[in-house]
């Protein structure tokens, strides 16, 4: 374990205990993930911010293409005409919808808004392309930013412009689109579990939480390190609402017209929020090795030594031919004190240092950011054993969010355990199903239902809000 000198906290990062807030923007911009826009509500991704949406991208794109999915890109601009087509789906986004009003000098016919979705473009392009069953489905994404005029926000977790891939697709039955759903939030848990290291739970939402337009969505559901739930990531089904509202019809095998069934779904920057918020501590970043930009740093010690520099390098050299994503950090400016601090910051899951006593001994000596432990280990099979521990710190993270998720989630029956579990957890019960609950629970305690576990094993049969019979199984938290 780490002795005390180890354990000194940044001195320039508030504590999580004191603030969470604040130590989550000390963090954000200590590391250099982000710095505030010259644009209300905007953020400007800096380099290793950026870094870490492209393996995010990276590990979404590879498992879209894989399950027959295809790049594609649509305007950013949106007839007005177009948006109010699907009148509960505009209804829903009005009032965060951005518009262009004016070209040059002129002013404009029709408002354009900026797309806070894309359903309206994409069903208006879809009703073109498709004639016949032969034409389906339609499996697309596009990856693009998005703009909803935000009251208040916060980098990442929500920004009036951000970054996401939004899947849209169109298939012949119900059967087909409700296991496109099912399979696109199947692949967001893999991602977020297996390579986030972030403990999901995942179901469906309300009538009242769902998505304007959509017949049903569901969702995965995160807790962060203050106990507040963010949702990251939806997948919605549409059934016929867009199709029928666009005039997205095609042949079917007997020839007769029948509106396509429509899927959509999306994860966005807010997922590096919740890495951030899951995995941090007082000395900054703690990133998961499977998304960490920089799995190893390579540190030369006394790099004036004969032989150090090259020594150093030649490791460096080593692990990135073995695949392993690594940073040879050579500077002359700055001390290996220094240093040692800026990686810990970044929160680079493996520090190396190499020094001559080192390489007189035929070792490296290797620091763990998840635990802070320290030990020698030899030059020779060093790739295999940085990797073996690479899959260690990623699988003790995510046991670690896990327990931390677990433990910080209580079943309850009665109206006043549900209170009391949502202030810092979240709440599992029984609920009736009545949106007046859900109204009564955000007046009174900010919180609300996050979603139905697929698992509807129940834990008491009355509504544990208004007491009456119940036979839906719901989370409930305060949420980002």
């Amino acid at each position: 374990m780490a002795n005390k000198n180890e354990q000194e906290f940044v001195k320039h990062i508030t504590p999580r205990s004191e603030d969470f807030s604040q130590w989550y923007t000390d963090v954000i911009l200590q590391t250099g993930l982000v710095d505030y826009a010259p644009v209300r509500g905007c953020m400007v991704i800096k380099p290793y911010g950026y870094a870490i949406w492209e393996r995010i991208q990276q590990e979404m794109d590879k498992r879209f293409k894989a399950t027959g999915h295809e790049n594609c890109y649509m305007p950013m601009l949106i007839p007005e005409s177009l948006l109010l087509k699907e009148a509960e789906h505009v209804e829903g986004f009005a009032p965060e919808v951005a518009w262009v009003t004016q070209g040059g000098t002129e002013t404009l016919q029709e408002r354009l808004a900026i797309r806070p979705t894309s359903e309206t473009i994409f069903c208006t392009m879809y009703a073109k392309w498709v004639q016949s069953w032969r034409d389906l489905p339609l499996k697309y994404n596009q990856w693009c930013s998005v703009m909803r005029w935000e009251k208040s926000t916060r980098p990442f977790l929500r920004t009036s412009e951000f970054l996401w891939q939004e899947g849209h697709t169109i298939h012949a039955t119900v059967e087909e689109a409700e296991q496109e759903t099912m399979q696109m939030l199947e692949i967001y848990r893999e991602v977020a579990e297996d390579i986030l290291a972030l403990p999901v739970y995942c179901g469906r939402k309300s009538e009242k939480e769902k998505f304007a337009g959509a017949r049903a969505t569901y969702s995965m559901e995160a807790m962060m390190q203050d106990g507040k739930a963010l949702q990251a990531g939806t997948s919605h089904f549409f059934g016929t609402n867009f199709s029928q509202a666009y005039g997205i019809q095609f042949l079917n095998k007997e020839g007769k017209l029948e509106y396509a069934q429509e899927t959509s779904w999306g994860v966005s920057t807010r997922l590096i929020g919740a890495i951030i918020m899951t995995h941090g501590d007082e000395r900054g970043l703690r990133l998961p090795p499977n998304i960490a930009p920089i799995q190893a740093v390579v540190l030369p010690i006394a790099a004036h030594k004969p032989g150090v520099l090259e020594g150093a390098k030649a490791v460096a050299d080593r692990l990135s031919a073995a695949g392993i994503r690594v940073h040879f950090d050579a500077r002359d400016t700055v001390s290996p004190g220094w240093k040692f601090n800026e990686w810990e910051l970044k929160g680079v899951p493996v520090r190396i240092e190499v020094g001559p006593r080192d390489l007189a001994n035929g070792q490296a000596m290797i620091a763990r950011r998840d635990t802070f432990e320290k030990k020698a280990l030899p030059l020779e099979g060093l790739e295999d054993a940085i990797r073996a521990l690479l899959v260690e710190i990623q699988q003790t993270m995510f046991e670690q969010a896990k327990a931390f998720r677990d433990e910080h989630t209580r079943v309850v029956h009665t109206y006043d355990e549900l209170c009391a579990a949502v202030d810092g957890g979240f709440a599992k019960g029984m609920w009736c199903g009545d949106p007046a609950c859900e109204e009564k629970l955000k007046a009174e305690m900010n919180a609300t239902t996050r979603n139905m576990p697929f698992d509807q094993t129940p834990c008491g049969d009355v509504c544990c809000i208004c007491g009456k019979p119940a036979d839906k199984v719901m989370y409930f938290a305060k949420a980002y």
